[in-house]
């Protein structure tokens, strides 16, 4: 939409006030929010705010950022009261200048998806971000409980969650994203909602609509809503398994051979080289929390060992069953990253370590079919030549500062920020007493 489309929608819709929103290096979204009266202002000029306090902006010094608008994300918030009624715009960052802000993460993202389209690739994502709905335990938020007895696909046409999931995604469909299905996942309280994959800034600002959707809704329910990879000791966690694949400018799936056993052309088998070798480095931003390493366990679906197969779920990338006639379909699906991350960076890193695999031409293992890689010994996965993904939060950070193709994706200035906020991050989880540490020492040390 244009300035005048966007100014007359705007009216139209009833809005009252107008939220400009970016995020800092962890994915928090941050907003600027003025009366819609501001909003022609803001159109031509941009919106002004102070960074030297968001995680990873600017130094006190040289404060000053900012935000253009990128029209073509507006949105209304469908929560919000009818008398003060809001609407988003996604922005980017620039220095007082002109120059873009390096350490803006969707700017970064979108000027790389720009060098990409001049070579005449089109990056496509499809996400599948899980999340637990949580009831408080009385005033304790820490120790809350499942929202429901459901499982996996379960359905129950009295069952609250049900209604609370349906509201979620007529929710998600108002604000643009075009969901595909909604159902309720392996563990207590724990549920997916899918939509449609698409050109992967377009996607990375759905994740971060979704997430704060849900958060939204859940709260009217007086539900905690997280995205936490694992809130609850011995169940599945939550990933955010993605599907990629590259097309070009015509709308054809570069993924695609009809000849191949897998029906992968060469360009794909080079894409998931790529990432299989960057894979533990890639850890660091596909699954960048301390509480990300106990999700990546053996024993609850989630990928441990680096490899790819066809229908072998323990594989970190998977290739999806070919359906006669869906070419466009084929793809790889990741499975490693989880919904806790800043997406922007996480397409970012993915599209990086799979490009260093496309120019370099690198060759993937085989595939690790009809093999149960858990149930390897050490010696047998060493024989196979089967790395493991880092252990913790301390060795995927370790990983990532001796891989200069992911450094160097992120910019030195966003490098930068995402390292210091991490290894702090892990110092203080380090020093943190738990209570696992009480109960199993107190009286017995």
């Amino acid at each position: 939409m244009d300035k005048k489309e966007i100014l007359e929608r705007v009216k139209a819709d009833g809005v009252r006030y107008v939220s400009y929103q970016f995020t800092d290096i962890t994915g928090t979204v941050k907003s600027v929010d003025a009366p819609v009266k501001r909003l022609e202002g803001a159109l031509d000029d941009g919106v002004w705010f102070d960074g030297s306090s968001v995680q990873g902006f600017a130094r006190i010094q040289e404060s000053d950022m900012h935000l253009r608008l990128d029209t073509d994300t507006y949105a209304v918030l469908p929560w919000s009261p009818d008398e003060n009624k809001r609407a988003r715009f996604f922005c980017e960052i620039f220095h007082p200048d002109g120059s873009p802000f390096e350490g803006d993460p969707r700017g970064v993202l979108k000027r790389k998806l720009k060098v990409l389209e001049s070579k005449g690739f089109i990056f496509n994502v499809g996400p599948e971000p899980e999340f637990f709905l949580f009831r408080r335990n009385g005033t304790d938020n820490v120790h809350p409980v499942p929202h429901d007895v459901g499982g996996y696909f379960d359905f129950s046409p009295n069952d609250e969650a049900v209604r609370v999931r349906t509201e979620l995604m007529s929710a998600l469909i108002k604000m643009g994203l075009e969901v595909e299905v909604g159902h309720h996942e392996v563990a207590l309280g724990q549920h997916e909602i899918d939509f449609e994959f698409g050109e992967a800034l377009k996607t990375a600002d759905n994740v971060l609509t979704l997430k704060y959707t849900v958060k939204a809704i859940a709260a009217k329910h007086d539900l905690i809503a997280s995205f936490m990879p694992k809130p609850i000791f011995g169940v599945n966690g939550s990933g955010m398994h993605c599907h990629q694949s590259l097309f070009d400018h015509n709308g054809n799936n570069l993924f695609f051979d009809p000849h191949d056993e897998f029906h992968l052309s060469d360009l794909a088998y080079h894409f998931l080289a790529g990432q299989l070798h960057h894979a533990r480095s890639l850890s660091a931003i596909l699954s960048p929390t301390v509480n990300s390493y106990k999700r990546l366990v053996p024993g609850y679906e989630a990928p441990v060992y680096i490899g790819w197969a066809g229908e072998n779920r323990s594989a970190l990338i998977r290739i999806p069953r070919f359906t006669p006639g869906k070419d466009k379909a084929v793809r790889a699906e990741l499975r490693c990253p989880d919904p806790s991350g800043n997406p922007y960076l996480q397409f970012n890193a993915m599209l990086s370590a799979a490009m260093d695999g496309v120019e370099k031409k690198m060759t993937p293992p085989k595939p690790l079919n009809n093999v149960n890689i858990y149930s390897l010994s050490i010696e047998e996965r060493a024989a196979m030549g089967i790395r493991q993904l880092p252990g913790s939060l301390l060795e995927a950070l370790n990983e990532l500062e001796k891989d200069e193709v992911i450094k160097n994706s992120l910019g030195s200035e966003m490098y930068g920020a995402f390292m210091r906020a991490k290894r702090a991050e892990w110092d203080e989880y380090r020093i943190f007493v738990t209570d696992w540490e009480k109960q199993r020492y107190l009286e017995t040390a």
